[in-house]
């Protein structure tokens, strides 16, 4: 008895332990496996294969949804599909039981207009038009096109491609191919992949895809724009950039390789409504099923490598992916280089195909792309759009360029069938948009090609051929500035160009102190040429360094000449923050000019403006210092001229202050304006620096001027800028 209440004990003590250790190993493993976060999407489910309920399941499924799991594991998301009750996703984007809704193809304001955020594209989805078939189709921009109202978000996007298209909204799928069939639209648009599924139905079999007409939209998730939508986008981001495209792919392929359609009652009486034509109707449809799944799945597996690669399989040239990317990379490192793109459209196309066959409008596509490519440099790109457009990006070289490529390429594109002994001359639309430094700054080259674009439909639109400018004041500002870059080392070699002198006098004593050295250019076809214009072309360009080493070349001539007979001057020359960064050992150069002409350093005063010390103080200070300890004087040019501060006078290490007069000139110079002069005349006086005055332009000025202490002047009432002639009779 004793031995069994023994055994009785160490049995319950045993399981006690047991019971403990099972509770202990569940309360590590929930502190070892924290929860994750929850990630709410809400998704239409009309859209098979993308969004559609399982029949058997009843789970919404589809690609989209499988790849929005894959991102959001990727990015530590767990995920709960729910299907959105709203009519489309822009209401849906109200509604906060979603964290996020798709599919989006960009950014668009909710319905109550709230401004939204998507993330990168998850995959490029191809859209296509459906029509009737044997249907001749308008171009794109004047079609009138079919949409079930759920893909209204969609629609934004498309119209921000296609500007001239309308849109009319149907409740479903089944109600837009009535509309199409009563004629109120030209086609139906919608994803692909969609139409792959839909168009197995076999009342549909008149309806015909638009293989020409397809273009490829994103396929993005959106939250309206806040602070916890911008961190769940962050995250999603980083789960995109891990999917692999293959992965991808093999979704994409699982999904469009099922056979989802499944008959209803009136697909069956569509199919066996009459017994005399069953065996008839059922061939029809088997073959026209597998033929068009085939050549479906053929059309999305060939857009989807074209928009994998960079290059357009046909032509050899850019894709518009590869296109988009390298015109950024090309501005960006050329963004003082003048650009236009070029939108090219043959007219006509779907005529030579349709009379001369697809075989020779390919051929024709491929030489015009070919010989395009054999005049552009490395710095210049060419990208097909689709079918027969094509987008240039071209450096300007002035109207000759362009005649240049009218001859070189347009004509033999406009002769090319005549060639291959066919009876049609190929006519061409171009639109030509010059690309600012807004566009340069702000970089979006669908939006440079939307002008371009719009300027080729201008042309095409009239009846007429050749090339039409989007912005035609730009063109010719931009090819004045090339002739004026272009001509410069020839201009200072024939003496186009000048160096000038403007006098700088003591009023109290009415004598000339010195000079400021300016610039005069005497185009050779353009004219005279004002420094307001020539001087930011040449630092634009980056060529303001050739010409101010020409300068001061000349300035360091002339001092050593007035030397000789005796006439000893001072002359300031000017330097741009553009010329020290040109030559950050800009001393070195003066230096050895000065040994050169056997000169005095103090002959040479260096003139910096105060707007480049304000863009870099460091620099500039460090380049003043320098220039200093050799002996020359250091001023600073355009002072008061719109950046001046009190700090800066404390922080300046120059001779002399060159004083901007605008203090004098406008509305309050009786009051504020003499106020603020007296006083900073006084502050620069007292921190030990050297005044001198330009822009004086009339003897009360002057006057005043010399009452606050400050004679050294320079300006048109002692003297305007003159010409070394002329300068060398005064002195």
């Amino acid at each position: 008895m004793n031995r069994l209440r023994v055994r009785k004990r160490i049995f319950l003590a045993f399981l006690g332990t047991f019971i403990v250790l099972c509770f202990a190993v569940l309360f590590l493993n929930s502190k070892a496996a924290p929860s994750r976060d929850t990630l709410v999407v809400g998704v239409p489910s009309d859209r098979c294969p993308v969004f559609y309920v399982d029949p058997v399941s009843y789970e919404t499924v589809g690609i989209g949804v499988d790849l929005i799991k894959k991102v959001a594991d990727e990015a530590g998301y767990d995920v709960e599909i729910t299907t959105i009750t709203e009519p489309n996703l822009k209401e849906a984007l109200d509604n906060n039981a979603y964290d996020i809704v798709m599919p989006f193809g960009s950014s668009i304001q909710s319905a109550k207009g709230k401004n939204t955020i998507v993330t990168e594209n998850i995959m490029e989805t191809p859209f296509t038009l459906v029509t009737i078939k044997d249907d001749t189709l308008p171009t794109l921009n004047s079609l009138k096109i079919g949409m079930p109202v759920s893909l209204k978000g969609v629609s934004e996007t498309v119209q921000k491609l296609h500007p001239g298209m309308k849109i009319v909204y149907y409740d479903d799928i089944g109600e837009s191919v009535k509309g199409l069939k009563r004629g109120e639209v030209d086609a139906l648009l919608n994803n692909s992949y969609v139409w792959s599924y839909v168009l197995q139905k076999p009342s549909y079999i008149n309806l015909h895809v638009q293989p020409s007409a397809m273009f490829s939209m994103g396929f993005k998730a959106g939250t309206v724009d806040t602070i916890e939508g911008r961190e769940i986008i962050k995250r999603l981001d980083t789960g995109i950039s891990k999917i692999k495209e293959t992965q991808v792919e093999a979704i994409t392929l699982d999904y469009t390789t099922r056979r989802l359609y499944h008959y209803d009652i009136f697909d069956y009486l569509y199919l066996y409504g009459a017994f005399i034509i069953l065996g008839t109707l059922l061939f029809a449809a088997v073959i026209g099923t597998m033929v068009f799944r085939q050549r479906s799945i053929s059309l999305i597996q060939e857009e989807r490598v074209r928009r994998l690669i960079d290059h357009d399989e046909l032509t050899d040239v850019y894709s518009m992916n590869g296109f988009r990317k390298r015109v950024e990379d090309i501005l960006r490192k050329n963004p003082s280089v003048p650009y236009f793109l070029s939108y090219n459209n043959i007219v006509d196309f779907k005529f030579i195909n349709d009379s001369f066959g697809k075989e020779t409008g390919d051929k024709l596509l491929k030489f015009w792309a070919k010989i395009s490519k054999e005049i552009l440099s490395d710095d210049e790109a060419i990208g097909r759009v689709t079918s027969d457009q094509f987008v240039i990006l071209r450096r300007i070289e002035g109207n000759a360029r362009i005649y240049e490529d009218e001859k070189d390429v347009v004509e033999p594109v406009n002769n090319y069938l005549i060639s291959q002994g066919k009876n049609f001359k190929v006519q061409i639309c171009s639109g030509i948009y010059v690309i600012t430094p807004d566009d340069i700054q702000n970089m979006d080259v669908d939006h440079m090609i939307d002008f371009a674009r719009i300027a080729e439909r201008k042309l095409r639109e009239s009846g007429k051929t050749g090339f039409e400018f989007y912005n035609l004041n730009q063109w010719e500002s931009k090819k004045r500035a090339v002739e004026i870059v272009g001509h410069l080392s020839s201009a200072i070699e024939s003496g186009e160009v000048q160096v000038w002198y403007q006098p700088q006098v003591d009023f109290s004593t009415n004598k000339i102190i010195g000079a400021e050295a300016l610039c005069r250019w005497a185009h050779g076809n353009l004219g005279w040429i004002s420094p307001g214009e020539f001087i930011p072309a040449l630092e634009n360009s980056g060529k303001i360094y050739e010409l101010d080493c020409f300068v001061w070349e000349k300035v360091c001539q002339d001092l050593h000449r007035w030397n000789t007979v005796g006439k000893r001057m001072t002359i300031s020359v000017n330097v741009s923050r553009n010329d020290i960064e040109e030559n950050p050992n800009i001393h070195l150069l003066f230096v050895g000019l000065i040994r050169k002409y056997d000169l005095g350093f103090d002959q040479l005063h260096i003139e910096i403006t105060e707007s480049a010390y304000v863009a870099d103080s460091t620099m500039l200070n460090k380049t003043t210092d320098t220039l200093r300890s050799y002996g020359f004087q250091v001023e600073m040019d355009d002072f008061g001229s719109g950046y001046s501060s009190l700090n800066m006078l404390k922080e300046l290490s120059v001779d002399r202050i060159k004083l901007d007069l605008r203090f004098l000139t406008g509305p309050g110079f009786e009051e504020k304006g003499q106020i603020i002069l007296s006083y900073l005349i006084q502050m620069i006086q007292l921190l030990g620096i050297d005044l001198l005055a330009e822009g004086v332009e009339t003897l009360e000025q002057a006057n005043f001027l010399k009452e606050k202490g400050c004679v050294e002047m320079q300006g048109f009432y002692f003297h305007k800028p003159m010409s070394v002639i002329d300068f060398e009779d005064i002195i």
